[in-house]
């Protein structure tokens, strides 16, 4: 988390009175919170949901992922529990809807591959087998509206979604529809693929993992994006590390393109390496960082867990809020 205030900062700082909403973990603690549980994945299975640059493990799954997707899911069974009696308490038919989870964090920080993850492990529960994920780059405005807007160099900040489709779909979602679609992002394109759409039928748990999704609404008359998550997770780690994981992320999907003359990334193949790390820094420095800095940590603390990574990728601490 953020250093502690040097002598003389401001004492409306929020990060010391935010840390004393939450119960820190160490990695060995939290870890003992899975004896018993059996890993449901196989070392295949753990490679094929690791992202780009992540260094996830079956040892990583077992000691930090298996016990949150437990928390989760018993999170998920006690909601829907409640929703049935305060039903039964008013007279009305049960209309409980999906459990949705928030997965925020900066870019290359590891949050897809800890929503794709957590998808995997939650549906291995008996309370909630049906788990669905929707990453908000979905709802990303075209790269021509972008360029309309003239923000294409802004994306990934607040700006670039169309928010308000994002609530709508959300909205949809709690108010238990049949079924909601959401847009459909190619990363391969770099851009939102028309008439694509990813749909979502009424799951036990629904996932929405995205840069900005705890970031508080515009006004206060609007409703938040949070406002809809019945659980929230921050993936947390120094902005020093992320920079590295950024670098070592961009190297790897500029060698993939290589072999995929259609991938965004093809455009870089042809530099060599040392002017692609210098292309990486560029676009760290000038557009990610800043937008971690001013928009996406400060939202840290309105996250019901927080995980915090070293520089290895591993969870070294455990922060979730007391109920």
């Amino acid at each position: 988390m953020a250093e502690t205030p040097a002598a003389g900062a401001a004492a409306t700082d929020p990060e010391p009175l935010a840390r004393e909403l939450y119960r820190e973990i160490d990695r060995a603690d939290w870890a003992r919170s899975a004896r018993g549980m059996a890993n449901p994945l196989t070392e295949t299975e753990v490679v094929q949901l690791r992202g780009i640059g992540d260094r996830l493990d079956l040892d990583e799954v077992r000691e930090v992922y298996l016990p949150l997707s437990r928390l989760l899911s018993l999170y998920a069974e006690n909601t829907k529990r409640l929703g049935a009696e305060e039903s039964a308490f008013l007279g009305d038919s049960d209309t409980t809807t999906p459990f949705v989870v928030g997965v925020a964090g900066s870019v290359a920080v590891g949050k897809s591959t800890i929503a794709r993850l957590l998808r995997e492990l939650m549906a291995r529960w008996p309370g909630t087998p049906r788990v669905e994920l929707v990453t908000t780059d979905g709802f990303l405005y075209p790269n021509a509206e972008l360029e309309r807007r003239g923000i294409m160099h802004r994306k990934g900040f607040p700006e670039s979604y169309d928010r308000r489709a994002l609530v709508s779909f959300l909205t949809e979602v709690k108010s238990g529809a049949a079924e909601v679609r959401a847009p459909f992002y190619s990363h391969m394109r770099y851009d939102i693929i028309p008439d694509a759409h990813v749909t979502v039928r009424r799951p036990d748990v629904v996932i929405v993992e995205g840069l900005n999704v705890l970031q508080p609404p515009p006004s206060p008359h609007d409703v938040a994006v949070s406002d809809l998550f019945d659980f929230s997770i921050y993936i947390d780690a120094d902005a020093e590390h992320i920079t590295q994981w950024f670098i070592d992320r961009f190297l790897a999907l500029r060698r993939a393109a290589f072999s995929n003359p259609n991938s965004f990334f093809n455009r870089f193949a042809q530099v060599d390496d040392d002017e692609a790390v210098e292309l990486a820094l560029g676009f760290w420095n000038d557009i990610n960082l800043p937008n971690l800095r001013e928009n996406v940590e400060p939202t840290r603390h309105r996250a019901t867990l927080v995980l915090q990574k070293g520089a290895d990728h591993a969870v070294e601490r455990v922060l979730l809020r007391k109920l």
